[in-house]
């Protein structure tokens, strides 16, 4: 059992419509459930950061036994809230390696995404009109870094507006893509959404024990 945990029920949506794009089979594996404890780690570090990640591991392990479920692994989703740069690295190297020390034998992943998830859904423009067919991605904005844009979320409420684009749209557009098969092929760039691929990519695949 793999267990998601996020800043929102959108973004845990999306976090396991990206996982299975990135890497099918674990999908096909594992079973995706959610906590849905709050997820405040980027800003945290040291002891207090330790602390926060045993917490979270700690709830995603009893969510797993709730559900008489192995636990496999954990996912977790932030938005960054600032473009790739030093703060980003420092964020996610931190946070990823106290993932990794409170998981143990088990598995994590640290989606932070920059500037925010909306970033990553400018990866996919045709899913936004295949969701909503009156929605169209400019032409200018495909097929570049999405990472720069420092304020997505506000620039996509800014253009889609019949009906106006909001937060709860993003599950959907990204189920959109996932089954048009359009997550494997990002339209431009986001390193931020190409190291959770790389990260995610690189899981075993378990072999999960008979009950």
């Amino acid at each position: 059992m793999v267990v998601l945990a996020g800043e929102s029920a959108n973004d845990r949506r999306m976090l396991a419509a990206f996982i299975k794009a990135a890497h099918p089979e674990l999908a096909a594996t594992v079973t995706l459930t959610e906590i849905t404890d709050p997820v405040r780690l980027r800003k945290k570090s040291g002891d207090d950061l330790a602390t926060a990640a045993g917490t979270l591991v700690s709830k995603a392990r009893g969510k797993a036994r709730l559900k008489n479920g192995e636990f496999v692994g954990i996912a977790v989703h932030e938005d960054m809230d600032a473009c790739p740069g030093p703060a980003y690295d420092t964020a996610r190297k931190l946070v990823s390696n106290a993932l990794t020390k409170a998981t143990g034998a088990s598995s994590s992943v640290y989606a932070l995404a920059a500037a925010e998830s909306e970033a990553w859904l400018l990866l996919f423009p045709k899913a936004f009109t295949l969701y909503r067919s009156s929605w169209r991605i400019p032409a200018a904005w495909q097929g570049k870094d999405s990472g720069r844009r420092q304020t997505p979320k506000e620039d996509l409420e800014g253009i889609l507006i019949s009906p106006r684009f909001r937060e709860s749209d993003g599950p959907e557009i990204v189920t959109a893509a996932l089954n048009h098969g359009l997550l494997v092929e990002p339209q431009g760039s986001n390193r931020s959404y190409q190291e959770f691929v790389a990260d995610i990519s690189g899981w075993d695949v378990p072999r999960l024990s008979s009950r």
